[in-house]
């Protein structure tokens, strides 16, 4: 049985669609989004460092754990604590400065076995700068 040949286009969309170009395994998000998880009492976990918290200030109700000191090397305590107050089926937000620290912490965590992770794009200045309100400690 001779099988008919896949097309150069038709090759380069299977391709694609088998993960060349694959979603992450968790959800980036936007304000908007953002307010909303907030309002359904999903957790936001700001990840940056005390000093970042005091300069900026914070969304309210988000919880402060630092993931990384600023030489980049990971808290130790940090996935301690965190897989202490998070179930791994329970909705989480991940917010930091501009979303770099949270975009590898949200890979990290889904391959940990985290489902249901939302990495806020844009961070604290994105939220700063459309004007929404922030605490301070």
């Amino acid at each position: 049985m001779m099988r008919k040949a896949l097309g150069l286009p038709a090759l380069f969309g299977l391709m694609i669609s088998l993960g060349g170009c694959s979603e992450p395994p968790y959800s980036n998000i936007d304000n908007a989004q953002l307010k909303a998880l907030l309002a359904q009492g999903t957790p936001l976990y700001d990840v940056r460092r005390p000093e970042e918290w005091r300069q900026t200030g914070v969304v309210e109700g988000s919880r402060q754990l630092t993931f990384v000191d600023a030489s980049g090397r990971p808290n130790p305590e940090f996935l301690p604590r965190f897989s202490a107050e998070v179930d791994k089926n329970a909705p989480v937000i991940l917010i930091c400065r501009t979303g770099s620290r949270t975009r590898a912490l949200a890979q990290e965590l889904a391959e940990r076995g985290y489902t249901r992770v939302y990495n806020v794009r844009n961070g604290i200045t994105r939220w700063i700068g459309e004007d929404n309100p922030v605490v301070r400690n």
